[in-house]
This record gives structure tokens, C-alpha cells and sequence, in this order.
């Protein structure tokens, strides 16, 4: 079998934990009165699929995305997820469509109800209210494509998108990864031995970034390398400052300093309001930062200095504005922070508040680069 260079066969390690992953129990909360929901995620996606098959959708294929497949692919199992990212290649060619695919989805639900529930009395708008968190519809020439998020009070959500076209399937090269499901469905229909180290099904996984070698090397060495960030709906500000907190550093330097602006401007146009800029942030730190506040100030401090120095698209008082809606958003979480520890950058060192281990503060001797873009010497602390 011979793959494209973006594309590479999961070993027998790498296709025991997607195993695991497809045979836990999820939990999707319900709202209100509403019971919680336990779903065998392997008898979900079966349900979906069927649904779908049954309106008469045509299927292409069925993939595991985003952090959950970067967990699968990576040395040693090391990069940690939450939300549970699913890609169903499907038809859509009219709003009907549409409707029907959240019709599926939502009736899909009533299958895992206890049994002592009536369900006679309950229909999609009723679910919708009760177990949707979010949901999306894109429909431009370019892009094709819906998304439902079922909510989970932890955070660990149960994201479906349903893809006619996308053009853009990634943020940065380490959530560029999608496992292709339907061998091993098809393995679990037709064979009752379980796999074995010399007996297991083809399962491939691939880089919609590029290289899967090189995507991979990003993704154990905790690099941070994207291509044309103004392709992506916000940027990719959010989630690069996120990989920040996360201790990951940027591939190349010199480069990223460029990117930055680029992510800002995306950002600003695509949430140019400073009503829609607070929504978006209380939103994002609500669903990555979970009851942790530490976490959360770390990130608002991270955010503020990449925008206070990237951002050329705005008006003066537009960056004061936003740069203000950061601030009150940190002051907000800065209690539970109690210390200021040394922190040390280029070849000097400096009392600020807490800040990350990121690649700003990573210390001359371990990095070959030199950090003195990423020094802190210049930034007020704002909180």
C-alpha cells in the first residue's frame, strides 16, 4: 500500500489507545430537568452513520480530529485532549440537508435515554435546547459544512462535523491530524477475534498540514509552525497563545514574529466589536481553562502582550479597548495567583508576575535561537 508523504499506517500501540478512545462511555449533560446522557461513543458514531445512510446522505468517509487524534499519534501518548472531534464526509448540497443531519443527530440521542424516560412527548427542538451546546452552519462556495458540539459539563464535549468541502481543516501543524475510521468499523462488523499484535486492521492517519513526518516532529518536540493564518476564522490567535501556556515554542522565530500580525489582524476583522471580542474570550477560557484560574491569568497575560505588540490593523483607541477588555478579564482571575517567581529570558532576569515557560521565557542555554525578540524587558506587566 503506498501512501502520500502526508499520510502514515498507525502502529499496533497507536491503534490499542484509539481502541480505548472509541470504547469509553461519554457523558452528555442535560440541561434543566434533563437526565445525563451515558453513550458508548463506538455506538454513537454506528448510530449517526446509520441515521444518515437512512435520509439518504451520502457518507465518504468518517475520521477522528483535532486534540484526540493528536493523542493517539503522539510519542508516548503525551499531548492530552478534551473535547472528542469527529468528521463525518458527507453531501450537502441544500439547507434540507442540513436540517436532516441535525434531525439525525438529535434523534441519535433518544437511542441512550434510560429506559424509564418517556420519550413519546420529546422532539429535536427540545433536544437542541437540552444537549446542544453549539452549533454551526457554513455554507459559502468554498465551504460546505456544519458542526454540533453535545455539552459536557467538564468540558469534554462531543464535537460532530459534518463536511461536504472545507478549505481550511487546520490551525497549526500539531491539531493537523485526522485518523480514517472506516476500516476499523469495518473490522469490528465483520471480525469476532479481537486485534492482536499480528493481527489488526490497516488504519491511516494523515496531516492535512503537509509532511506527517514533519507534523509529527512538531508535535512531540511542542513546536508551533502554521502556514497563512489569515485563512483562519479568528486567526488563530486563541489557540496560538494557548499553545504558549502549554509550554509549546515557536519552529522558527523570526518568522513567527510575522504570523503574530497576521493572527491579530484575522482576529480583529473577523471580531471587530468589543462586545464580540468579550464573548469570544469568556467563551474560550470557559472551554480550555475549566475552574482554573491560574491557567486563565497565565493566558490573558500571554494574550495581551502579542496583541499589544502585533497589532498594526486597529485605530489607537480600538487597541487601548481591547487591550482594557484583557486586562479587566485578568484582574478578574489574578487572586488565585499568590507569587511573582524569577523569571529568566535572554541573558538578563526579572521580577513579573507569573508567566508561562513558553518560548519567551525559555533560557538561552536550551534554545539556539536567540530569544531578545521574546524578551520581556519591554512589556509593562498589565495586571
Amino acid at each position: 500500500m503506498e501512501l502520500k508523504n502526508n499520510c502514515q499506517v498507525l502502529t499496533f500501540n497507536q491503534l490499542t489507545r484509539l481502541h480505548s478512545v472509541l470504547n469509553q462511555t461519554v457523558f452528555i449533560h442535560g440541561r434543566g430537568n434533563f437526565p445525563t446522557l451515558e453513550v458508548p461513543l463506538k455506538d454513537f458514531i454506528e448510530t449517526v452513520t446509520a441515521g444518515l445512510k437512512e435520509e439518504g446522505l451520502k457518507v465518504r468517509d468518517l475520521r477522528l480530529n483535532g486534540s484526540t487524534a493528536s493523542n493517539i499519534l503522539s510519542t508516548e501518548s503525551n499531548c492530552s485532549y478534551n473535547d472528542i472531534d469527529l468528521i463525518f464526509g458527507v453531501e450537502i448540497r441544500s439547507n434540507l440537508h442540513l436540517q436532516q443531519i441535525k434531525c439525525v443527530v438529535l434523534n441519535s440521542l433518544l437511542n441512550f435515554f434510560p429506559s424509564e424516560v418517556p420519550k413519546d412527548r420529546i422532539n429535536s427542538c427540545i433536544l437542541k435546547e437540552a444537549y446542544v451546546q453549539k452549533m454551526v452552519k457554513v455554507s459559502t462556495d468554498n465551504d460546505r459544512w456544519s458542526l454540533i458540539s453535545l455539552w459536557n459539563n467538564q468540558g469534554k464535549n462531543v464535537e460532530l462535523k459534518f463536511v461536504d468541502s472545507m478549505r481550511r481543516q487546520f490551525e497549526f501543524s500539531v491539531d493537523s491530524f485526522q485518523i480514517i475510521l472506516d476500516s476499523l468499523f469495518g473490522f469490528y462488523k465483520l471480525s469476532p477475534v479481537p486485534m492482536k499484535p499480528n493481527f489488526f486492521p490497516t488504519v491511516v492517519a494523515e496531516s492535512v498540514y503537509g509532511d506527517i513526518k514533519l507534523a509529527l516532529y512538531h508535535l512531540d518536540n511542542k513546536l508551533i509552525a502554521t502556514r497563512n493564518p489569515e485563512e483562519i476564522r479568528g486567526g488563530g490567535l486563541l489557540k496560538y497563545c494557548n499553545l504558549l501556556v502549554r509550554n509549546y515554542v515557536p519552529e522558527n522565530y523570526e518568522e513567527i514574529k510575522i504570523l503574530e500580525r497576521y493572527m491579530c489582524s484575522r482576529f480583529f476583522i473577523d471580531f471587530s466589536d468589543i462586545h464580540q471580542q468579550q464573548q469570544k474570550l469568556e467563551s474560550y477560557l470557559a472551554n480550555h481553562f475549566i475552574g482554573d484560574e491560574r491557567a486563565q491569568y497565565e493566558y490573558l497575560m500571554v494574550l495581551y502582550h502579542i496583541v499589544s505588540s502585533s497589532t498594526v490593523c486597529l485605530m489607537g483607541h480600538e487597541r487601548k479597548q481591547t487591550l482594557r477588555l484583557i486586562d479587566f478579564l485578568g484582574k478578574q482571575h489574578r487572586g488565585e495567583v499568590s507569587y511573582m517567581p524569577m523569571v529568566v529570558y535572554s541573558d538578563k532576569t526579572a521580577s513579573y508576575p507569573f508567566v508561562p515557560a513558553s518560548g519567551y521565557m525559555v533560557p538561552v542555554s536550551t534554545r539556539s535561537q536567540t530569544l531578545s525578540t521574546y524578551a520581556y524587558n519591554s512589556l509593562v506587566p498589565c495586571f
